[in-house]
C-alpha cells in the first residue's frame, strides 16, 4: 500500500465507486479503501434495488414524467420538512443526469415488476439488482486503474487545522499511514453498531435487526465527529423499515423487506392494531413501519390478510403462516386468539362496499374506527388466513457529517480544505427523518460524483 496517494476514497458502495470513476476520469490517481471482504463488497448499495429519478419525459425504462416540484413534495411529505431544501433540490435536479451516466458507466435497467408497479414512473430498476450496479462500477473503476483494497479498516483520520494529514489503516494485520492529497468519506452510518443504537434508542434497539452490511459501524463517522466536525440529523432517525421477523440479525438485505401492510391489519402482542396501514402509497410510506414496530411491546407486530391479498405484492423469501381460522392463525403466531378475532372482526364491520385500486390511493376507507384505516380497506374474510411477524429492520442511520454543495466536509470554524463525505454518511443533512423509496441511491450517486470531480480538482 503506498503511503503517498492523491484521491483516497473510504469505503465501497455506490457513493464510493461514483466518486471513484469521476475522479479517475478527470485525471487523479485513485485509491479506494473497502472494510468489507471482497465476497461482501458494496455496502448497503449491493442490497438495492432502484434509485429515484426525475425526468421530464419518458426516459429508458422510466414512464410518464417525474418533475422537480412533485419529487421535492414527496421527499418534503416524508421528510415533515426536515430537509435542507438547497442540497434536496439540488440532488433531484441532478437525478436526471444520472441514469444517463450510470448507463454509460456499464448499469442496465429493467423496466418495473410486478408488485413494484406504482414505481414505474419515479424509480428506475437495475438489471439484476444492486449487486450488478456494484460489480459494473467496480470492473469500470479498476479499468480506469483504480486501486482497490478489501478487508481494510480505517481507524483515523487525523485533521490538522482545516485540512486531513493523514490517514490511519489497518490491511492484512498491519498497520498504515497514509498520506492523501484528498480524502472523500463514503462509509455509512453506525447501524451496525448495536450499542452506538442503544445508546441513541435505548435498550429496545437492542431487538433491532440490521439488514443492511454488518460493516458500517460508524468508526471514521466518530472518528471525524470527535475531531470538531459538524454534524447534521437526529442519532434516533434512521431508514427502519419492516421486515420479516425471522430474517438474520445482519445482511438480510432487501429481500427481508415485507411489503403487505397496505393490504392488511397490523397489531402487536395483544392483538390491536396501531397505526393507519393504508395512509398513503407504499413507496411512500414503507419507511416509518420500522419505527411503528419498534415502539410496540418486544418490538414485534404482526401483519394479518386473506387468500384476496396473497398476490398484490412482492413475494416474501420465508412462507407466511397460515391457517384457516383467524383463531387457528392467532395460535400459531402465538396471539391471543380472542383478541385477534374481535380485532378482525371490528375491522370487518367498519369495512364499506366501494372500488378497489391496489396500486393508487382508491379511498376505500373504514368508518367510525379507530385508528381508521385511510385507503384498500377491504374486509380480512376469505379464508386461508396469512401473518407475517414484523420486526424493525435498519438500512443506515441519519447522524452524518454536514456538507456543502460542493459535497465538502464543514468544521465548527469552516470548510475542510481537502475532506469532502458522499452518500449515507451525508445523507442526514437532506433526510431529517423519513424516506422515499430510492432516494439514498441518488443522494449516493450525485453527491459521489461530485465529491469525486472536486477532490480531482483540488488534487490537479
Amino acid at each position: 500500500m503506498k503511503k503517498q496517494c492523491e484521491v483516497l476514497i473510504v469505503g465501497g458502495g455506490n457513493a464510493a465507486l461514483c466518486a471513484a470513476i469521476t475522479a479517475a476520469e478527470a485525471g487523479a490517481k485513485v485509491t479506494v479503501l473497502e472494510g468489507a471482504p471482497k465476497s461482501h463488497r458494496g455496502g448497503n448499495s449491493r442490497h438495492t434495488r432502484n434509485f429515484r429519478c426525475m425526468h421530464g419525459g419518458p426516459l429508458g425504462t422510466l414512464t410518464d414524467i417525474y418533475e422537480t416540484q412533485e419529487y421535492y413534495d414527496d421527499l418534503v411529505k416524508v421528510t415533515a420538512g426536515k430537509t435542507d431544501t438547497e442540497l434536496a433540490r439540488m440532488t433531484i435536479e441532478q437525478s436526471e443526469d444520472c441514469y444517463t451516466w450510470m448507463h454509460e458507466h456499464g448499469v442496465r435497467f429493467q423496466p418495473s415488476l410486478s408488485g413494484t408497479l406504482s414505481l414505474s414512473r419515479t424509480n428506475a430498476f437495475f438489471l439484476g439488482g444492486g449487486k450488478a450496479l456494484v460489480n459494473a462500477f467496480y470492473r469500470h473503476a479498476e479499468g480506469l486503474g483504480v486501486e482497490i483494497y478489501y478487508d481494510t479498516q480505517v481507524t483515523h483520520l487525523e485533521r490538522n487545522g482545516g485540512r486531513i494529514e493523514q490517514v490511519v489503516v489497518t490491511h492484512e494485520d498491519q498497520e498504515f499511514r497514509l498520506l492523501p492529497k484528498a480524502v472523500i468519506v463514503a462509509s455509512g452510518g453506525f447501524q451496525a453498531d448495536l450499542d452506538w443504537l442503544a445508546d441513541a434508542w435505548g435498550p429496545a434497539a437492542r431487538n433491532f435487526l440490521i439488514r443492511g452490511t454488518p460493516y458500517n459501524r460508524g468508526v471514521v463517522l466518530r472518528d471525524l465527529l470527535d475531531q470538531d466536525i459538524q454534524s447534521v440529523g437526529d442519532p434516533t432517525q434512521c431508514h427502519a423499515v419492516a421486515i420479516d421477523g425471522r430474517a438474520p440479525q445482519f445482511d438480510g438485505g432487501i429481500v427481508t423487506r415485507l411489503d403487505c401492510v397496505p393490504f392488511s391489519i397490523v397489531v402487536n402482542r395483544q392483538g390491536d392494531r396501531f397505526y393507519d396501514e393504508g395512509e398513503d402509497v407504499w413507496p411512500k410510506r414503507y419507511a416509518i413501519w420500522g419505527r411503528l414496530v419498534a415502539a410496540q411491546p418486544d418490538q414485534v407486530a404482526y401483519s394479518i390478510i386473506d387468500s384476496k391479498s396473497l398476490d398484490l405484492f412482492m413475494p416474501s423469501v420465508f412462507p407466511p403462516v397460515k391457517a384457516g381460522t383467524v383463531e387457528e392463525l392467532a395460535t400459531r403466531l402465538e396471539l391471543p386468539p380472542a383478541a385477534l378475532k374481535d380485532t378482525v372482526e371490528a375491522f370487518n364491520s367498519a369495512c364499506k362496499d366501494g372500488p378497489f385500486h391496489p396500486t393508487e390511493l382508491d379511498g376505500l376507507a373504514t368508518d367510525q374506527l379507530t385508528p381508521k384505516k385511510s385507503n384498500w380497506a377491504r374486509p380480512i374474510n376469505q379464508p386461508p388466513y396469512y401473518g407475517y411477524a414484523l420486526r424493525p429492520g435498519v438500512t443506515f442511520t441519519y447522524l452524518g457529517l454536514k456538507v456543502d454543495e460542493t459535497a465538502r466536509v464543514q468544521g465548527q470554524d469552516g470548510a475542510l480544505e481537502n475532506l469532502w463525505a458522499a452518500g449515507e454518511i451525508m445523507a442526514g443533512s437532506i433526510l431529517g427523518q423519513g424516506y422515499l423509496a430510492g432516494f439514498g441511491m441518488t443522494i449516493g450517486t450525485v453527491f459521489g460524483r461530485i465529491a469525486g470531480r472536486e477532490a480531482a480538482h483540488h488534487v490537479n
